[in-house]
């Protein structure tokens, strides 16, 4: 059950307004008088907070933070000033990390939901002696520097996961959660607890307002994911101004609801040993996680925009920023912090240090022990794939049954499952139609983590951003989720954070054209081949057999561990056919690599013929019926434009050679095709939202045929 952590009830909280022994200055009464005019929800104004040095340390953590975003001009001040108390606690007292090496793989991971207050974590990297200097500070949010306006994994040390969007951030924390579940599970030997460690978050107001933050929080509570702690910074103000405006239902109630345990530290301006308490009681419960609300004041020490919208996402400016060092008796000047408060946070580097050199010793003695589990270890914390790993993937000659590439998928997927250790994944309520099951594993639940198959309910948002955890926990975890491609709209952002943030997760989409027939234009995709392929660092690949399909996967998963010209992680999108198809002797596992090749080759063509996934067996018949007429044909599939791209231009122009005619044909929008097919090009496709009705009489309709492709070749040459 919930229960607050608080010394006073709510009814005397505005009593304490004077409690702080200062001077009675001007900015002080005005602070006073506008919070007694506050909500009577509001946590005190003002206050004590006894451990002068804990005070001191807290307030350097608010002006880095109010400094950085008035030399931007730009930035959101607010949250940092009101979670400066709880980030102080939890990172002084709880977190376990080595500031020296961001890699250990035990270490605890934070991840600041919020990202909008990125200002609180680019202060507290500084404070606890990561690569984040005073002079990197004062390059927020400029070109080139290691503070961007939001975190971003990539390019700060120390970073967890890039967050923005909001929501995103705390299903992010679950997949990082999981993945610690996951591998304790597995790994984890009688005093010997080689993965150990906890997932810390601070999230807002909009945050829980966002849909995708219920999605995962019930996955989280029905998983019993005993290491997820969650801070809610009850702030009570977004953009709009006070959320009762649109938001009042009671968030602790619903988390309880979702299986978490819940507790409220109703003082979050001043009650350090409250906030303490509660960390601890939350990490004495190890069967679900935790949530625990904390109500604060947004830019809290300002007299004039405290708990007001005013503070949340624009500078303080001179007189206010002023105001606010007089209220809090700062006498430091700017980005100046006293050695006192960096002698606080000391402790937080010494107990990582100590405990990596633990960990350590432990992992050499595991190393000796357990001989085969730690090379598995070692390939999910550094990224090394096994040694022929792509081995395992099997190739197809015409003489093998033409299925549906969905079906392949699920080939690869087992075939690739025992070589990877780091392989997990499943779907969204679709498993199987997806085909996604791993047959030699369970299911991935509360009481049995160790299993690989992980079962997302429909829930695609989460799904999405729950792998980017677990892609972002260790390089060497590669994910897959699986839905139908038309539902991929209800994860296209978490999807696209995969691509920003270089998380390797490999989406497997099937069900992908109007091919899935009597479902109709709700369920056929039909612009989001196009979407994908305009999505930076996004692999988008539709291959048209087996073999084809045994290249997308090994591309996706080299891919994933940033095995390509750019040396940076990529997810990829495998998109997948409901109905079958022939498999060919011409297509092959490296000629996928490349993303464009011939199937039917020759010299010097009057006419190139270009199709991917289902079709490409339509513009093979489609040659020879142009052939037997005398035409000269190549046939190329193409079923990844990103690959074909990175190609030397030789190769590029040995296959789409510039002159020639070209018609290419796809199931999906024509948008982009005539950058291949050019000018003068034919593209044939659907532009329009599909019907319902079988998929034979589609595609008919469509004139997605051997004979359109004809005609559409014959007017040409």
């Amino acid at each position: 059950m919930s229960f607050a952590i608080a010394t006073q009830s709510v009814s005397l909280r505005f009593n304490r307004l004077s409690a702080k022994p200062c001077r009675a200055s001007s900015s002080r009464r005005t602070f006073a008088v506008r919070m007694q005019a506050s909500a009577a929800a509001a946590p005190p104004a003002s206050g004590e907070i006894k451990d002068k040095n804990a005070e001191l340390a807290i307030n350097a953590i608010r002006f880095l933070s109010i400094d950085g975003v008035n030399k931007a001009n730009s930035g959101h001040p607010g949250l940092p000033m009101g979670c400066a108390p709880m980030s102080y606690v939890l990172f002084k007292d709880f977190m376990t990390a080595d500031p020296k090496d961001i890699t250990w793989l035990s270490r605890d991971r934070f991840v600041l939901s919020a990202g909008h207050g990125s200002m609180l974590h680019y202060s507290l990297l500084h404070l606890m002696g990561y690569d984040m200097g005073i002079e990197d500070l004062k390059q927020f949010r400029q070109w080139g520097s290691k503070t961007p306006g939001h975190p971003e994994n990539f390019l700060t040390k120390g970073i967890e996961v890039t967050t923005g969007p909001l929501g995103q951030g705390i299903a992010n924390a679950v997949g990082l959660a999981v993945a610690e579940k996951h591998l304790a599970a597995r790994y984890n030997k009688p005093g010997m607890d080689l993965i150990d460690n906890y997932t810390y978050v601070i999230m807002g107001d909009g945050c829980n307002m966002e849909g995708i933050s219920s999605e995962a929080a019930s996955l989280a509570g029905h998983w019993g994911l005993g290491k997820l702690i969650a801070l809610y910074d009850d702030n009570r103000i977004s953009i709009d101004g006070h959320t009762d405006i649109s938001f009042t239902e009671d968030v602790a109630a619903r988390y309880e609801a979702m299986g978490w345990h819940v507790q409220h530290v109703a003082d979050g301006n001043h009650d350090i040993d409250g906030l303490r308490a509660a960390i601890e009681n939350a990490k004495s419960v190890t069967d679900k996680p935790s949530l625990i609300k904390v109500s604060t004041l947004i830019g809290y020490g300002s007299p004039n925009k405290a708990d007001s919208h005013d503070v949340h996402g624009a500078p303080l400016g001179p007189d206010e920023t002023a105001a606010t060092r007089e209220y809090l008796n700062w006498p430091y000047g700017e980005f100046e912090v006293p050695q006192e408060a960096y002698d606080e946070f000391s402790a937080f580097a010494k107990r990582g240090q100590e405990a990596h050199a633990a960990w350590d010793k432990m992992a050499a003695e595991y190393a000796q022990k357990y001989p085969e589990e730690w090379a598995e270890v070692q390939s999910i914390s550094t990224g090394k794939l096994p040694d022929n790993w792509e081995d395992s993937l099997p190739s197809f000659t015409s003489e093998d049954k033409g299925l549906a590439t969905r079906l392949h998928s699920q080939t690869m997927l087992n075939a690739l499952a025992p070589a990877i250790p780091g392989f997990l994944g499943g779907s969204a309520d679709l498993a199987p139609s997806n085909m996604t099951l791993m047959k030699m594993f369970g299911d991935f639940q509360k009481d049995s983590p160790e299993e690989r198959n992980v079962r997302f309910g429909v829930r695609e948002h989460a799904m999405g951003a729950i792998s980017n955890g677990l892609a972002l926990y260790a390089p060497g975890l590669v994910p897959y989720c699986a839905t139908f491609f038309i539902f991929s709209d209800y994860m296209r952002n978490a999807m696209r954070m995969s691509a920003l943030s270089e998380a390797g997760v490999i989406y497997v989409m099937t069900h992908d054209s109007i091919g899935l027939g009597e479902d109709g234009p709700t369920h056929q995709p039909i612009e989001h081949l196009a979407s994908f392929r305009a999505m930076p660092n996004m692999l988008t690949i539709r291959p048209g057999d087996g073999n084809e399909t045994a290249g997308a996967y090994k591309a996706a998963v080299l891919n994933a561990n940033a095995q390509n010209p750019k040396g940076i992680k990529r997810p990829s999108t495998l998109v997948f056919s409901r109905q079958g198809m022939p498999n060919m002797d011409t297509t092959s596992i490296d000629g996928t690599m490349k993303g464009a090749y011939p199937v039917v080759e020759c010299a010097n063509p009057d006419i190139i013929l270009i199709g991917t996934g289902s079709e490409l067996s339509m513009a093979v018949e489609a040659g020879k019926k142009l052939e037997a007429e005398g035409k000269k044909v190549r046939v190329v599939s193409m079923p990844c434009w990103e690959l074909f791209e990175e190609q030397p231009q030789s190769y590029k122009d040995s296959v789409l050679t510039p002159g020639v005619a070209k018609v290419s044909v796809e199931a999906g929008s024509t948008f982009g095709w005539q950058k291949y097919v050019g000018e003068k090009g034919i593209a044939i496709g659907v532009d329009d939202f599909g019907a319902s009705a079988p998929a034979p009489i589609l595609y008919e309709k469509y004139g997605i045929t051997v004979d359109a492709v004809v005609d559409a070749a014959k007017s040409l040459c």
